[in-house]
């Protein structure tokens, strides 16, 4: 079911959360939840690696995106 965003349809893929649901978080939260800088989650957020929404002239990050970035993004130890 394709949901309203202003003058735009957004489609969500099978299996979201519908968007009142979604939890949204500011660059500043995200870099500490990540422990990383600003600048940082700015560069993940342009490069494509965290996805997005502008509001306004800031971005807010949908949180389960934040999880999924740190869990794809982990790299483990191989023991000896």
């Amino acid at each position: 079911m394709p949901v309203i965003c202003g003058r735009f349809r957004c489609v969500m893929a099978a299996g979201e959360r519908p968007l009142n649901e979604v939890q949204f978080l500011t660059v500043a939260e995200v870099a500490s939840v990540m422990r990383v800088s600003k600048m940082t989650v700015y560069r993940l957020v342009h490069s494509g690696h965290l996805p997005a929404i502008r509001v306004g002239g800031s971005f807010r990050i949908p949180e389960q995106a934040v999880h999924e970035c740190l869990r794809e993004s982990y790299v483990g130890v191989e023991s000896a």
